[in-house]
């Protein structure tokens, strides 16, 4: 028996690692092609901090609708 638990954890341990890959992938090309942030929020129109811009390149929502996305 416990040589299926350890196969099977074995699988789930490398789908976690592929979505990881994906969604790290995916992350640095939105940043990529993202290089501009915006001055207002998309969702509430609300001006985004000047910092948040320079600190995170290519934002495009306020903290608390970025928050709300997540």
């Amino acid at each position: 028996m416990p040589d299926y638990l350890d196969h099977a954890s074995g699988i789930e341990a490398q789908f976690t690692k592929m979505a990881l890959e994906r969604q790290l992938a995916t992350t640095a090309r939105a940043q990529n092609t993202n290089a501009h942030s915006e001055t207002h929020c998309l969702e509430c129109g609300e001006e985004i901090p000047a910092a948040r811009r320079e600190h995170i390149k290519g934002c495009q929502f306020c903290t608390e609708c970025q928050a709300a996305r997540e």
